[in-house]
């Protein structure tokens, strides 16, 4: 989390809203362990990573429902059965939980 903060506090100096997407649990194997957090700015600008590249582009996309909807939290699933994670040149499946919070609600 540390190292999204002077994003975080940047995009909010400019005015933008931000969601936080932070890992709160794995099953099987995980590429970043419960903690990892990543910050999406309104505008779609990204700091910090919650799985080092495997679903970042659809946590981008929840974390803007979240700023364009209610604002309310969500929690997300995403996985791999080990078939799968090979097929797409993963080493093994997994899966991971994530909560999407607003940073407006702080």
């Amino acid at each position: 989390m540390k190292e999204v903060l002077r994003d975080i506090d940047g995009w909010r100096r400019a005015g933008k809203r931000v969601a936080i997407a932070r890992v709160i649990g794995i099953e099987g194997s995980g590429p970043r362990d419960p903690g990892a957090t990543m910050a999406v700015s309104s505008d779609g600008e990204v700091a910090g990573s919650v799985s080092g590249g495997c679903v970042e582009g659809a946590v981008v996309t929840e974390a803007l429902e979240v700023l364009n909807g209610d604002g309310s939290p969500r929690l997300v699933t995403f996985g791999y059965s080990d078939d799968e994670a090979f097929a797409v040149g993963l080493t093994c499946g997994g899966t991971v939980h994530l909560l999407i919070e607003s940073v407006d609600r702080w």
